[in-house]
């Protein structure tokens, strides 16, 4: 994994988020060069997920700036769907369609959004069901499927659109304990091949083993961020450090 650090993907400016008289976001500012796996740490309820939803505008912010790729996307003039195209989500409960196969879920977005024709993107889909170890699931459909084979879908048809970001919002929260290492595994190999990725989980194996950087969100703020090995070893913040004694 290599990290680029002359290269910054998202850049976020003093990020604030509101619901109604609850600040959840109190004035976020950060940096996502190319190359980094950024693991968002933190307890329910801290705005971790709130932070990660508004890279892509998920959530609106209600203050601060976010801009994506040098282009300030939070910038009403801007065509946020144009920028969500380089910028794969893949969340907790998979929002797969039920009634596409496996296939049909892959190429659904880059044919609608003509960005390839259906020969391109049935090639894409097979190549990536090779890649994620789901070859002959590609004519199932997503009942037929154990949570885990739902969520390495999910990856794969985010990975479809040739993202330059990848979003994860605790990707593995939903699955049963048998099938989080699959998943892992697939974000491990991702996160090899050099894919820029911000990972919100409650993994602290995968979040020390992968990350180039954690950050440890709470009441709205980064309470403390840096390498996730000497965060783990020594935490300077005493919130960080009762967390992670709850955790580990």
């Amino acid at each position: 994994m290599s990290v680029d650090k002359s290269k910054v993907l998202i850049h976020v400016d003093k990020l604030e988020k509101s619901f109604g008289e609850n600040q959840v976001l109190r004035g976020i500012s950060t940096e996502i060069c190319q190359g980094e796996v950024v693991v968002i740490i933190g307890p329910s309820g801290s705005g971790k997920s709130t932070f990660l939803r508004s890279l892509n505008l998920l959530e609106v912010p209600t203050g601060g700036r976010i801009l994506f790729e040098g282009v300030d996307i939070t910038d009403k003039k801007v065509d946020i769907n144009q920028h969500r195209q380089r910028i794969g989500m893949v969340f907790q409960q998979f929002n797969l369609f039920p009634h596409k196969s496996v296939i049909e879920n892959i190429t659904l977005a880059p044919v609608h959004l003509k960005l390839m024709t259906k020969e391109q993107a049935l090639e894409r889909a097979r190549e990536l069901l090779e890649r994620i170890g789901l070859p002959e699931k590609a004519d199932s459909y997503p009942s037929q499927l154990s949570g885990g084979q739902k969520q390495r879908i999910a990856i794969a048809r985010a990975l479809a659109m040739k993202p330059d970001v990848m979003l994860f919002d605790e990707p593995t929260s939903a699955l049963d304990p048998e099938m989080v290492g699959e998943v892992l595994e697939l974000m491990k190999e991702l996160a090899h091949t050099g894919m820029t990725m911000v990972v919100v989980t409650h993994e602290m194996g995968f979040a020390r083993e992968v990350g180039t950087r954690m950050m440890f969100i709470d009441e709205g703020v980064i309470m403390e961020e840096g390498d996730p090995r000497t965060v783990f070893q020594n935490p300077q913040n005493p919130r960080l450090r009762d967390f992670i004694s709850k955790v580990l």
